[in-house]
This record gives structure tokens, sequence and C-alpha cells, in this order.
């Protein structure tokens, strides 16, 4: 498993986790803003994996979960999303979400999320 969309509105946290991934040997095929930009492109670049932020303008993470899920049952994905958001957790399991990357993160955080996919 070594590419990656990164799906998140701030560029900035775009920036941290593409750094981040980066270092370990991943590589980021692709970036989104919102959900639909997300779903366009997962089509396009085909990614192993996703980081998906919850809360984005437009069509935000959960949707856009479960719209990749309908296009790709197979689909790794993982939540990115601000601590206090519990029940949104849940939702985004039941919908499908292969993990949480909880904000504020750190590169181990990020590093065992990623790792667990290997094991799904």
């Amino acid at each position: 498993m070594k590419n990656v969309l990164i799906a998140d509105d701030a560029i900035f946290m775009r920036k941290v986790l593409g750094d981040i991934l980066r270092r370990n040997g991943y590589e980021v095929v692709g970036e989104a803003s919102n959900g639909r930009e997300a779903v366009e492109q997962y089509l396009l670049v085909k990614p192993e994996f996703v980081t998906m932020d919850v809360t984005m303008p437009g069509m935000d993470g959960l949707e856009a979960l479960k719209v990749i899920k309908n296009i790709d049952k197979n689909c790794k994905v993982l939540m990115v999303s601000a601590m206090g958001q519990e029940a949104v957790i849940m939702d985004c399991i039941r919908a499908g979400a292969k993990g949480f990357i909880v904000k504020p993160f750190s590169e181990g955080d990020v590093l065992e999320q990623v790792k667990k996919l290997n094991f799904l």
C-alpha cells in the first residue's frame, strides 16, 4: 500500500498529512478540498487508500465516504476529525471507514492508522 489521496478543505492539513506520508514512503497521487473533488479524484487516480476530513464544504467527508464505498466496496478510507466528534466517528465506521486520525495528530498517530490498513 503505497499511494494515497488526501481530502481536506484546509491546504495546510493536506500539506502536513502529505509531508508525513511522503517521508514514510507513500506517494500522494491526488488531493481534494471537498467531498465532491474527493470522489472525482478517487475515480481518476484510484488510490490504495484515502485520508478524508469529516468536515468539508459542499459534500462532507461522510457523504463522500458513502459514495466512494458504493463505487468500490473494498476501498480503504481513514477519516480525519477533530476531537469531540464521537457520534460522527461512529457514523463513519458504520459507513465503512477503516480508521480515524484525530486532530491534532502526530506523525506516529497517522502512521499507526495507515499501518492498520495493511491488516484489513
